[in-house]
This record gives structure tokens, sequence and C-alpha cells, in this order.
């Protein structure tokens, strides 16, 4: 356990949050949110900054977006937990991919949210026991390209990002599954 996961903390301290964001303009919004709600809130915009952050503070709860410019936010969830074990992590991503949350539960987060998400529904998930991968309810079943969406991340996960490997393993020509990876994913 680190030192500043042990000092005591007065009764006016407030509780510490991390936010990574790519996003600007949510970033911000979602930072002044929490600040108005009695939040110590730092914000990042990338998860190399982020880990700057966390090299000498350290938060009790992060929301952390899963697609970043670089290392996805998934890559941030052990360096939070090395430093500060206890830490409440929420992913949030603007596209639901069932691979993607059971990887960021895998990893230690407490809930997976897709966007458009406030910050109450991120603050309920800090404080739920268990961990979840919530998504939109849905009466239909997924389309045969919404499963193929779906498949192509689960490789890709598996594979650690790399494209190359993940194309290797589809039996896929690379430039085409990156084609495919840049669109949105497909709607149920």
């Amino acid at each position: 356990m680190h030192p500043a996961d042990c000092e005591p903390r007065g009764f006016d301290a407030k509780p510490r949050l991390l936010v990574v964001d790519d996003n600007e303009q949510y970033l911000w919004a979602l930072a002044r949110t929490f600040e108005r709600r009695g939040y110590e809130v730092k914000a990042a915009q990338c998860t190399v900054v982020a880990c700057t952050l966390l090299d000498d503070w350290r938060p009790e709860y992060a929301v952390i977006d899963l697609h970043l410019h670089g290392p996805t936010g998934l890559t941030l969830i052990p360096r939070l937990k090395s430093v500060s074990p206890g830490v409440r992590i929420v992913i949030v991503s603007g596209y639901a991919s069932i691979a993607a949350a059971v990887e960021a539960i895998k990893l230690g987060a407490t809930q997976y949210l897709m966007k458009p998400v406030d910050a109450q529904a991120i603050e309920a998930a800090f404080h739920h026991d268990r961990a979840d991968a919530t998504f939109r309810p849905s009466d239909v079943l997924p389309s045969v390209e919404r499963l193929g969406w779906e498949y192509m991340q689960r490789v890709l996960m598996e594979c650690n990002g790399n494209v190359s490997a993940t194309a290797r393993a589809l039996r896929m020509h690379r430039k085409t599954l990156q084609r495919r990876l840049s669109r949105h994913p497909v709607q149920r």
C-alpha cells in the first residue's frame, strides 16, 4: 500500500477523482460537474498525462474513456490499481463491446457504462459492490454484422491491440481490418 493511501484525511477532505477522456468538451464538463458535487478532480486527455498525474496523486475514483488517442483506457486500470488499490473505476464508451466490457471488469474496473452517461449514473456506479458491465436494455438480438464487429473487437483485445496479429488471426488483410475497425460499430 502506498503511503498516500494511509494518510489521515480530515473531515473536510474531498474525494479524489481522475477523469480521462479525449473529448475535451465532455472531459471538462464532467470535471466541472464533479467539482460542483464536492470532488477534487484532475483531468487528462490521454493515458500518458494520466500516468504522470498518478506519480504523486492517488485518486479514490476514476472515470476513463475506453477509446483514447494512443493506448486505450484499459491500459490505465492496472496502473491505477497499483498506485491506489482501492480505487473505484468506471470505464465509459460510446460503443458497446462485450469483449471490452469483460476485459475491463477482469482488469479491475467497477463498471462499464455506455455514453452518453451523466455524472449521477457514474457516481451511482462508483458505489456498486459487484463489478458489472451495463448496456442499454434491448429486446432485439444483435445482427450478424454486429456479432462480427464484436468478434473482431474480442480478437483485437486478445492480440493486445496489435492490428497485424489480429488480421493474421482473422485471416484478413491488415488494411481491410483497419478500415473495418475505423468505422463506427454496426448498430444492433
